[in-house]
């Protein structure tokens, strides 16, 4: 793991906010301590969650949207530190691995223009080079008994997350994705649109649920390549659950469930598909926070769930005074899926 920034107990120390009569997380949860060797530790220690950040957008970049999905790691970091510590949920539980170091990825990406073939595949080429070591990073977590919870970047690290708990597993597993779009593009080169598609080709995705598509941004194209492998992808939309109340959200999550549960699956958020966080693909219309904690907690609260995967929030598109919220969000996901598994463990 030669390509992670470690965090270590000083960065912990500084983002966490001392406050008299109180313990927060950053004072509990683990680090690998200066010198020791990371495999042994990581295999050995006694939390249970390895919180891992991929700071990067270059994914976003290649499929034409905003860049800012790299700031999401500094923000949320900053947030879980400052969690309290207590009955409810305890930060001894986490261990903060660090993050990936794509800062060569990325200064290769800042002047490349999307519009541009010639680009466009050397876009591409910078995301496969993540892919791997996003896969080798979360296979070896996975291997070691511990659940990866990865703080995005784009939703094209899903694809290393998949495979990489795959390979961990040493079989393919299933996916559930609570976002907008599908993300089951065309085999074009890799972005932040065909991480699932890549992942179900190369065999390493066995079933995948889409959770609340948005009708108005599902091309034809890709409801017709849904439909032909329905038994094994499938769907519903945020518009026949909370515009026409043709589902019921309750009822859509045990069908989600059911469908996913017989093998181990990844748990994707895709924080695009909430109204007005400021991600590479901002929506006005969505479902709310409370729904997505609840999607959160209901999927974390069984044996197969495999990691949480929370991408594309991006606080350096949001209001200047208030970016500190999306990493907020992102704690609350987080306590909410480890809360989740109290029973499971």
């Amino acid at each position: 793991m030669e390509n992670i920034i470690p965090f270590s107990i000083t960065d912990l120390a500084k983002v966490t906010n001392h406050r008299s009569g109180e313990v927060k997380f950053g004072e509990k949860m683990l680090t690998i301590p200066k010198g020791e060797n990371c495999h042994d530790y990581l295999k050995n220690c006694d939390a249970k969650y390895v919180l891992f950040g991929i700071p990067e957008d270059v994914g976003v970049r290649a499929n034409f949207g905003r860049p800012g999905a790299h700031s999401a790691w500094e923000s949320a970091i900053a947030s879980i530190a400052n969690i309290q510590h207590n009955r409810f949920c305890k930060g001894s539980q986490i261990l903060v691995l660090g993050a990936l170091d794509v800062a060569e990825e990325m200064e290769a990406a800042k002047d490349l223009d999307f519009h541009n073939t010639a680009d466009r595949k050397k876009l591409s080429s910078l995301v496969e080079q993540i892919d791997k070591e996003v896969v080798h990073i979360i296979s070896c977590i996975i291997k070691y008994g511990k659940t990866p919870i990865i703080i995005g970047g784009g939703h094209n690290n899903a694809y290393g997350n998949i495979k990489g708990t795959a390979l961990g597993l040493g079989k393919p597993i299933n996916a559930v994705n609570f976002d907008a779009h599908s993300d089951f593009r065309i085999l074009e080169g890799r972005h932040s649109g065909n991480g699932f598609s890549y992942a179900y080709e190369e065999g390493f995705l066995k079933k995948y649920f889409i959770f609340g598509l948005h009708e108005n941004y599902t091309s034809k194209n890709v409801l017709d390549n849904l439909k032909k492998i329905e038994d094994r992808v499938t769907f519903n939309t945020y518009d026949e659950i909370k515009v026409r109340h043709q589902k019921d959200f309750l009822q859509e999550l045990i069908k989600a469930v059911d469908f996913i549960k017989g093998d181990s699956y990844g748990i994707e958020i895709d924080l695009d598909a909430l109204p007005n966080i400021a991600s590479s693909a901002m929506t006005m219309s969505g479902f709310s926070v409370e729904e997505l904690r609840q999607f959160v907690y209901f999927f974390g609260n069984h044996k197969n769930a495999a990691y949480l995967h929370i991408c594309e929030g991006a606080p350096d598109l949001g209001e200047e005074k208030n970016n500190h919220l999306i990493g907020k969000l992102i704690g609350y996901l987080v306590t909410d899926f480890i809360k989740s598994r109290k029973d499971l463990i």
